[in-house]
């Protein structure tokens, strides 16, 4: 598997980046301001990241998506490692990332890269998005937020 940027005038893998932000018009506000990283096998795209600067020394991974046939493969483990080492090269401090309080598997994957929680944005859910989001049957409702010193 390879891990790389998108290329210029490379269509962004939306459909994978619905999986992990089901709100199309944020999806596109952010790709226009971040910088997009897309995992290929095969000649196939099965995941992406993007790097959204934020601060001066300070960069959020804004969503991190794996092809749902392959999740359990260890590719967004490889993703979220892969933006690590990008926003180190880059001269970042910090990485943070922010994810759904029903969102078990991703707290948990983040927490093993080096993540630690840092707040909870009340809300932030129910403030954002039309519709309901519901995971494992618990209402997705308040951003976890987490933070990573580089």
């Amino acid at each position: 598997m390879e891990i790389r940027n998108l290329h210029s005038g490379e269509a962004p893998p939306m459909e994978l980046l619905l999986l992990a932000d089901p709100s199309r018009k944020l999806v596109e506000e952010y790709l226009s301001r971040g910088e997009t990283y897309v995992a290929v096998e095969d000649h196939r795209t099965v995941g992406v990241y993007v790097l959204l600067p934020t601060r001066p020394d300070t960069v959020e991974l804004v969503n991190v998506a794996v092809a749902e046939e392959l999740h359990g493969r260890g590719i967004g483990k490889s993703l979220v490692r892969h933006a690590v080492q990008t926003a180190k090269a880059r001269g970042y401090r910090t990485l943070e990332v922010g994810t759904g309080n029903s969102s078990i598997g991703q707290l948990a994957l983040y927490q093993k890269c080096g993540f630690r929680i840092v707040g909870v944005d009340i809300d932030f859910f129910t403030r954002h998005y039309e519709e309901e989001i519901y995971e494992d049957g618990i209402p997705c409702r308040d951003m976890i937020r987490l933070s990573q010193d580089l």
